[in-house]
């Protein structure tokens, strides 16, 4: 199987922690973000990976130089303009040309979800797309789903206002699953992002589903969110999961 990590974004909304480091190789309890991803994809059987670039392009590729002898072929598409979500995906589509399905991560997601059990559902599901999504109050996204994990309406940065209308609230985590048919629906040229351009017509087509986290997921999109993800890697006992060492 093969996976797309995105990490081509600048990452200033963690301030001084980005001005040297690009987010992906943030450490928490010693491990890079991009460490914890890739060996929990390498883990359910994702061995070839494309990292998207942008910022400090140079940078990530040293520090993810180690991935080879870990079991892991890294590919690097740059991007000299960000091309967004969708667009970083289009423009590597020669890499995804033998690919039934593809998975697509945020480089700031930190997550021990399985993998697996996301594929057999999407499969199952005979879906076009399928998100990883968990229940938040206040977020960058709101969508609803039928019984049938069906997503029906998908709210990308909707207003604060929007919050005190809905009663459960889930939101996108991150992490997706595409049928590679699903590449036809990108623009050939300019940039493209899932949640505006691609999840519309997908939901349109009752082809987007929804796969409930079950598990650790957080964001870092802010100096607090790192410390948070140290803390809990110190107290909540899933290094394991990570992929790193218990430290007792």
């Amino acid at each position: 199987m093969k996976a797309i990590v995105l990490c081509a974004g600048f990452g200033t909304r963690l301030g001084d922690a980005t001005r040297t480091t690009p987010k992906p190789l943030l450490k928490a309890a010693g491990i890079s973000l991009a460490d914890y991803i890739l060996t929990n994809l390498r883990s359910h059987g994702f061995t070839e990976v494309m990292v998207n670039t942008h910022y400090q392009a140079d940078k990530i590729k040293e520090g993810l130089a180690h991935w080879p002898n870990r079991g892991v072929a890294v590919s690097y598409s740059h991007e000299e303009e960000l091309l967004g979500t969708a667009g970083a995906v289009k423009k590597v589509e020669s890499f995804l040309s033998t690919e039934e399905e593809f998975l697509v991560q945020y480089g700031d997601v930190v997550t021990d979800v399985n993998l697996t059990k996301m594929l057999e559902f999407h499969r199952k599901k005979k879906a076009l797309g399928t998100l990883l999504v968990h229940s938040r109050r206040r977020s960058n996204s709101s969508l609803a789903f039928d019984e049938n994990c069906c997503i029906r309406q998908f709210v990308e940065r909707p207003p604060e206002t929007f919050w005190a209308t809905v009663d459960q609230t889930w939101v996108n985590s991150g992490v997706m699953i595409f049928s590679s048919r699903v590449l036809n629906l990108i623009p050939k040229s300019g940039p493209a992002d899932w949640p505006r351009d691609i999840f519309p017509r997908l939901i349109s087509c009752g082809g987007l589903y929804a796969f409930c986290l079950q598990g650790y997921r957080i964001a870092i999109d802010s100096p607090e969110r790192l410390s948070q993800l140290e803390q809990d890697i110190k107290t909540k006992h899933f290094e394991g999961r990570l992929g790193i060492q218990s430290r007792g």
